[in-house]
């Protein structure tokens, strides 16, 4: 049943990839579209697996959230 979550959303994660490159470069799409990635993986291994949380990765966390907004203010017309 889990194989089948995760193919559904690979799927929609790139149909949403797909829809952002009719407002945003390609470049931009992607690197967004990976930084979010990036986060939800160390957020889910935080929540599900303990992880540990520590100033040091909440900080860099928040530096890499910072990237990708800038890079979307940075692609508006």
């Amino acid at each position: 049943m889990a194989e089948h979550r995760t193919a559904v959303a690979l799927c929609l994660s790139f149909v949403f990839l797909g829809l952002s490159l009719k407002s945003v470069p390609f470049g931009t799409a992607y690197a967004v579209w990976t930084g979010i990635g990036a986060l939800g993986a160390v957020i889910a291994g935080m929540l599900l697996f303990e992880e540990r949380v520590d100033l040091y990765r909440i900080t860099c966390l928040a530096m890499i959230l910072v990237g990708i907004i800038g890079l979307k203010f940075t692609a508006m017309p």
